[in-house]
């Protein structure tokens, strides 16, 4: 009765979105009002990600049962979103009463779309994982349309999407599926993995790509700190995210984040603080000043508990840092535009390979017959990649279709605020915090 309740009391206050180019200087404002529910933050932050906007700055507030953000977002080349059918589409997608996904972190499915079969990879992180992979699908004549690969500590984990090559379409065979799975797992495996590789065949559309990947990783248990030397990672301490917990107040938890701002960076931390059953009350963000981003939370438990000991707090920190290590670019950016044909995918990473090429991250993509890949290279040790064994790879696969986009580099350790300082900043963004719930209740 009371699910029915909810879904009454939505139905009759659909979400309202107003999206303003005036109020703000250098950023496009979109607001969003709407009946409160767990995970409405994640999936609204999915609607911008998904249409490649950035979030600047945000302020999020949902106490009392009604929900209400304000982003400040810019498109990819830094300017206000002016398109009119852009802003019309990202209000519909918005103000859509769609349900929400639910979580996949602890299932799996097989079942084969239509239009491809989805696999999902977990395992051990080595030097050619990647080209070995894409060897095995090519064999059993399998192409490679879409592809998302991670590594973060020692682990890999990768959502690929293949067609059988005669069709063009999923594969649909089980012997097949079954061939290709028990391949997989052989490669994954390699010869001393700890812990066990995973080959899953799961249905698409459920959830988003990138969700899945930090909800593998997660079950893979990533977090977990480990002796980062020989992980081949170019970053040091210095370099990695700054996160804390404290409980300032008795009703909540406060999380606060500074680390190298990116594109996509607060959904992977709202992703990972829904997965982990956390509901955000209210929230700041601020990804300005000089390429670092500032994140705070106020949070508690879907049970309306606030982090109640250290075991629970340090896993918190971890996992965090996790979210936002995952996907941070390391390494040299290398772009693949050519014509698609089957094997290609299998073909480029063989020649990382032979030239002792390692890849950190990957993200493939097939549009009208066109292949764009991206990769994130370094050498196998993880240091910088000699500028003469790139130069010597585009030659082999040809300039006009390879290219060096940039060459990542370090960045220096975020400044950190006092003890003091923090506690009086907290304190002083709460109590703006409860202003804002007055001002709303008269208005």
């Amino acid at each position: 009765m009371d699910d029915e309740y909810a879904k009454l009391i939505r139905r009759m206050n659909p979400p309202r979105v107003v999206i303003d180019n005036d109020v703000c200087e250098d950023a496009t404002v979109i607001q969003v009002d709407s009946v409160n529910k767990h995970g409405i933050l994640l999936q609204v932050v999915q609607v911008l990600t998904d249409m490649n906007l950035v979030i600047k700055k945000a302020y999020i507030s949902s106490d009392g049962g009604w929900f209400m953000d304000v982003f400040n977002v810019i498109d990819q080349d830094g300017n206000k979103i002016r398109d009119k059918e852009v802003i019309g589409y990202i209000q519909r997608r918005l103000e859509s009463n769609a349900s929400f996904a639910p979580s996949l972190r602890g299932s799996v499915g097989v079942m084969p779309s239509e239009d491809h079969t989805s696999i999902e990879l977990s395992g051990n992180d080595r030097p050619g994982l990647l080209s070995e992979v894409c060897a095995v699908l090519a064999d059993l004549r399998c192409n490679v349309v879409n592809a998302e690969i991670w590594t973060h500590n020692a682990r890999a984990a990768a959502v690929v999407h293949v067609t059988d090559d005669s069709t063009g379409c999923a594969v649909k065979d089980p012997k097949r599926l079954s061939t290709i799975k028990e391949l997989l797992c052989n490669v994954l495996k390699g010869n001393n993995d700890l812990k066990a590789a995973k080959m899953t065949l799961s249905p698409p559309g459920i959830t988003s790509r990138e969700r899945r990947l930090h909800q593998i990783m997660f079950a893979d248990r990533d977090y977990e700190r480990v002796d980062r030397v020989g992980l081949g990672r170019l970053e040091d301490k210095s370099s990695r995210p700054h996160v804390t917990v404290l409980n300032i107040e008795k009703d909540y938890s406060v999380i606060t984040m500074r680390s190298k701002d990116r594109p996509k960076l607060l959904f992977d931390i709202v992703c990972t603080l829904t997965d982990m059953e956390y509901v955000v009350f209210h929230g700041m963000v601020n990804a300005g000043r000089k390429e670092e981003a500032y994140q705070e939370f106020y949070i508690r438990h879907v049970d309306g508990l606030p982090i109640s000991s250290d075991a629970e707090r340090e896993r918190v920190i971890q996992c965090l840092e996790a979210a936002i290590e995952r996907r941070a670019s390391e390494g040299l950016e290398l772009e693949l535009c050519t014509e698609d044909r089957v094997g290609l995918l299998s073909d480029i990473t063989r020649t990382f390979r032979e030239n002792s090429l390692c890849i950190k991250r990957a993200e493939i993509s097939t549009k009208g017959g066109i292949a764009k890949d991206t990769f994130y290279v370094t050498d196998v040790t993880g240091s910088p990649v000699d500028p003469k064994i790139v130069d010597s790879i585009c030659r082999q696969i040809g300039q006009t279709r390879l290219q060096v986009k940039q060459n990542l580099t370090l960045s220096p350790k975020p400044a950190q605020e006092t003890t003091m300082g923090y506690l009086l900043g907290t304190l002083f963004k709460a109590r703006t915090f409860q202003n804002f719930k007055l001002i709303r209740s008269y208005s």
